[in-house]
């Protein structure tokens, strides 16, 4: 396990440091889904993409489809999380986060799903703090374990069971938020599921029925922009979010298709409600979160995307 930390950490790539310092301009080229590969042919059509500079290195991963455009203002970190091996993707990508170092908070992890990630490894269930990429004055030290709230996933353990490796990395607290109990968890004496599983669970079905060429891109977090949108603060610093967020695009031999979740976090089960209830079209949880999804698509395939959800072409809402 200790060599699954050093993985975890060795092969983490900061990717972008002061994001005000970005400029954004026309790019594009399409990714081989699947095999995590990335394109940098410049496409014009493609005006909100992110762009390797100067001042992320020059770092492609940023291209990649499953990113979403990068914060302006303040300081953030983008972490690349890689894996040693490129047997599950081209590039050994395995997640990525956009940490907030003002806020000592994730706003979000990214990250693709296709057969290649699929095994038999999961719940290593030993934390760790990421002290190679952040200094002690960007995360709270004092919180390994959140108070009353449940350490949750972002990118969670069970979409990542291929190699110890890959599984140990999720366990990061960078790809943790707080997170109820009753939202984030389940009950093996009722077979009651928190709505936030039953999510993750509800996404990984969809995932295990993709042909081998397809692929699935994620976007998801906790809001941590607005005051309105936090319901506290522990010990008057670890933000907990008040809503949690999934931003879902499937590419397939008929193209792509997109949906989104959004949920208030609660402290109750809420079996009562379908999950359907709480999907929204990208376009709609853009507008709630401010944060622009899949921006790397070219634009006009973006602008579809986006607007259209049609609630049949998903199954189990």
């Amino acid at each position: 396990m200790k060599q699954c930390f050093k993985y975890a950490l060795r092969y983490a790539t900061v990717v972008v440091m002061m994001l005000s310092a970005l400029t954004f301009t026309a790019c594009g080229g399409d990714d081989e889904e699947g095999s995590g590969s990335q394109s940098s042919q410049v496409d014009k059509k493609n005006k909100n993409a992110n762009i390797p500079s100067a001042a992320n290195g020059y770092n492609k991963a940023i291209q990649r489809r499953e990113f979403p455009a990068l914060k302006k203002t303040g300081k953030q970190k983008v972490i690349v999380y890689r894996m040693t091996s490129t047997s599950y993707d081209k590039d050994g990508v395995n997640f990525s986060v956009e940490w907030d170092c003002d806020k000592r908070s994730q706003r979000w992890t990214c990250y693709q799903m296709h057969k290649g990630y699929s095994g038999k490894y999961s719940r290593e269930s030993d934390f760790f703090f990421d002290t190679t990429n952040l200094n002690s004055n960007e995360y709270w030290g004092e919180y390994k374990r959140f108070p009353d709230y449940d350490r949750g996933h972002i990118c969670p353990s069970g979409d990542r069971t291929a190699s110890e490796e890959m599984n140990s990395q999720t366990f990061v607290m960078t790809n943790m938020q707080p997170q109820y109990h009753k939202f984030n968890s389940f009950d093996k004496k009722t077979g009651e599921n928190g709505l936030w599983v039953r999510m993750e669970n509800q996404l990984r079905k969809w995932a295990d029925k993709l042909s081998a060429t397809d692929t699935i891109f994620v976007c998801k977090g906790g809001t941590i922009d607005s005051e309105a949108n936090i319901i506290t603060r522990i010990g008057g610093k670890l933000i907990v979010p008040k809503y949690f967020y999934m931003a879902i695009l499937r590419k397939s031999s008929f193209g792509y298709a997109g949906m989104a979740f959004w949920s208030e976090q609660t402290n109750a089960w809420r079996m009562n409600e379908t999950l359907g209830s709480h999907a929204i079209s990208i376009k709609e949880l853009e507008a709630r979160t401010g944060i622009d999804f899949f921006c790397n698509l070219p634009d006009d395939v973006e602008a579809q995307v986006e607007k259209t959800f049609n609630p049949s072409v998903w199954s189990g809402l």
